[in-house]
């Protein structure tokens, strides 16, 4: 079956972008490896060769599709400013939405970002293809879905999935309407350590490599996908320990062993995992030089904390203002402690980061704050008297319409915060408020799966 799979690719030029007159019918691939069901970059005899590599679409699962840079540009309006999402080290990242007009195989219309390789920017060709590569072999739900690429000339674009919630750096760090309460960020955590257990069990298991907030991108429910697999890379065979490679990725997230070595293995993932725990514990970014000096390094500043339950108070987000699970919140640092190990076979797999996160969500001890809501009394011109005590006490007239102002202004200030957070489209905080209007947040919605998913 593997040799099949392989002899279907066709070619896919490489390398040279100048060269405009390449076309996509070349030489047949020449692979390196026949024994692994899913094709790889070491499995290329030489990916950024102007002469090999196939036509990606007869290998790829789910249904990718191939579009012309003409397409894109319709769909995103020419790439137009009020379009524009965001941008990264690959490029820039645009919305655009797509009709069964365009693409008549796509089962429904739906909104896409489409990333755009920066020719001058710090990735290229191989983060392109690798994310072509991994994303459009591994299918899984929380993965970000790979709608189709574009290779023409010299550009490389990429076409995914929209996330309506943008990235868990966005919504944690970047001052919304309010902070993320307590069950959504385990929520959250739980999503991203679902899709690293996926990739690290794989028969030929995958170092992510640039586990980071950025990366995790939220669907209208918060759940969580990865994202930019641009520096992942293949794991040890299962007769080697790790691989050594450049050191790459994020200041701030990677392992220590890597960093002082080059030695890559699935805990190195973990590690990174731990940073992003430690963010949604504490709120705050793994690095900032803003903090003072000995707060500038979240690691090195919080994890000695985590140990002791009775510190713990000193580094959890104020944000929450004790809306949240103490004894959550204990699990939660000893796992992060465990995960931030300096000695990398003391970490935890990330099967067993699931377990222990999905035993968080189950916890109930989270207090339920009080939303008051002031109805404006009805004040008429006789005098209203209290019963304080046997003693009667009268109002003044003046009085009366003072309080009445009072209570009036209370009551519209209250109005305009719950509809400024109704228009935010989800309601930041864990009460019954909460519970009520963001049900979806606690349960998400059952979809079938495709095929293709592996559900952890």
């Amino acid at each position: 079956m593997p040799s099949k799979k392989k002899s279907q690719w066709k070619t896919l030029v490489l390398g040279c972008f100048k060269d405009k007159n390449l076309t996509l019918e070349s030489p047949k691939l020449v692979s390196k490896k026949q024994g692994s069901s899913r094709i790889s970059l070491s499995d290329l005899s030489d990916y950024s060769s102007p002469s090999v590599i196939s036509d990606l679409s007869n290998s790829l699962v789910g249904n990718v599709q191939i579009f012309t840079c003409k397409e894109l540009k319709e769909i995103t309006n020419n790439f137009h400013k009020s379009n524009f999402l965001g941008e990264g080290g690959f490029g820039k990242v645009y919305k655009g939405f797509i009709d069964d007009k365009l693409r008549p195989a796509l089962v429904l219309p739906q909104a896409v970002a489409v990333k755009a390789l920066n020719l001058d920017g710090k990735q290229g060709h191989r983060e392109w293809l690798a994310e072509v590569l991994f994303l459009g072999q591994l299918k899984h739900r929380n993965l970000v879905n790979l709608i189709g690429y574009c290779y023409e000339d010299e550009h490389r674009l990429l076409v995914y999935e929209y996330m309506e919630r943008g990235s868990l750096e966005e919504k944690l760090f970047k001052g919304y309407l309010a902070t993320l309460p307590w069950l959504t960020r385990i929520k959250i955590a739980l999503g991203a350590a679902k899709g690293l257990a996926f990739l690290h069990e794989e028969e030929k298991p995958v170092i992510y490599r640039d586990v980071k907030a950025s990366n995790i991108l939220l669907d209208a429910d918060f759940v969580a996908k990865l994202s930019d697999f641009g520096l992942a890379i293949d794991g040890p065979d299962k007769d080697q320990t790790h691989i050594t490679t450049r050191v790459m990725g994020t200041h701030g997230y990677a392992a220590p062993e890597y960093i002082n070595t080059g030695r890559l293995t699935t805990m190195s993932d973990v590690y990174s995992f731990g940073v992003v725990l430690l963010e949604l514990l504490t709120g705050k970014k793994s690095v900032d030089k803003k903090r003072p000096s000995r707060e500038q390094d979240l690691v090195e500043w919080a994890r000695p904390l985590l140990k002791d339950s009775h510190k713990l108070e000193r580094i959890i987000d104020s944000r929450l203002e004790d809306q949240y699970s103490v004894e959550g919140a204990r699990k939660l640092a000893s796992l992060t402690y465990q995960c931030l190990s300096h000695h990398d076979k003391s970490r935890p797999t990330m099967r067993t980061v699931v377990k222990t996160l999905e035993s968080l969500m189950k916890l109930n001890d989270i207090p339920i704050g009080h939303f008051v809501y002031v109805v404006p009394s009805e004040v008429t011109n006789s005098e209203v008297s209290l019963n304080v005590n046997d003693k009667s006490v009268v109002k003044n007239k003046d009085e009366e319409k003072e309080e009445d102002r009072r209570i009036r202004r209370k009551s519209r200030s209250s109005r305009r915060k719950v509809k400024a957070m109704m228009r935010s489209g989800s309601v930041y905080s864990d009460t019954s408020l909460y519970k009520t209007l963001g049900t979806s947040l606690y349960s998400p919605k059952q979809c079938k799966e495709k095929e293709q998913e592996v559900e952890i």
